[in-house]
């Protein structure tokens, strides 16, 4: 009774001095106390369960920061990776290889296309130019390693033969006389389909392209949304 009492005596005096205190009005007498009193400790209590509420609500929230932050990272660094070893994406610069693909034109070239396989004739390969390394090529592969490429009346004729290959590919009806060309072991010549329109090895001071120089072989188109599909 004799602690009882005291509490209420403290709670009283507290009272006093403030006047008003977290809401409670100034009680009129000691018997209002254990009630304010009372009221003030679970007000108390509603604020300490608030506090750790509010600190458990910003520990989740820097959880969900942390896990996306590392979401991002690891998708950039997947990007990176895939772009560096994988994936070429690629706009094509110019009108050579129309109608096949046409300026401006975006696609996605495969960088492990030949890791088991020899480019082919008639692949569509993205390369480096052999005249100036920095900047990338798209072309298709005509003639192959060791193989004489002649061009009579704008028609490729391959190793003297007398069929021409195919150029159904080519918009316009090809012209023109060059060759003939031995194509050095390990390295390809290639054209455009555009053939009147093209800066490829016809006219080039390094005439082929060594396997060396690919990049990868041009796979999809994914611009525009209209025309998506593979390239070939």
């Amino acid at each position: 009774m004799k602690d009882k009492e005291v509490k209420r005596k403290r709670a009283w005096d507290e009272d006093y001095d403030d006047g008003l205190i977290e809401g409670i009005h100034f009680p009129e007498s000691p018997d209002d106390v254990d009630e304010a009193y009372e009221e003030r400790r679970a007000k108390r209590k509603a604020r300490l369960e608030d506090n750790k509420n509010g600190g458990e609500a910003r520990k989740a929230i820097l959880r969900e920061i942390k896990e996306d932050v590392i979401l991002l990272v690891c998708t950039i660094a997947v990007v990176l990776a895939l772009n560096s070893f994988v994936i070429i994406n690629a706009k094509i610069p110019s009108a050579s290889m129309e109608n096949t693909v046409m300026e401006g034109d975006r696609i996605f070239g495969l960088r492990l296309a030949y890791l088991f396989d020899d480019p082919a004739r008639y692949d569509i390969i993205i390369f480096r130019y052999p005249d100036d390394e920095e900047v990338l090529f798209i072309k298709r592969i005509i003639g192959l390693p060791g193989e004489s490429v002649l061009i009579r009346d704008g028609k490729v004729y391959i190793d003297e033969s007398e069929v021409a290959l195919d150029d159904s590919f080519c918009p316009e009806v090809p012209e023109g006389n060059y060759g003939p060309y031995l194509v050095p072991e390990g390295h390809y010549f290639v054209m455009g389909d555009n053939r009147q329109h093209s800066n490829d090895s016809r006219f080039w001071d390094n005439h082929f392209v060594s396997a060396d120089q690919i990049v990868g072989q041009a796979g999809l188109r994914y611009w525009p949304i209209s025309k998506l599909g593979l390239v070939h």
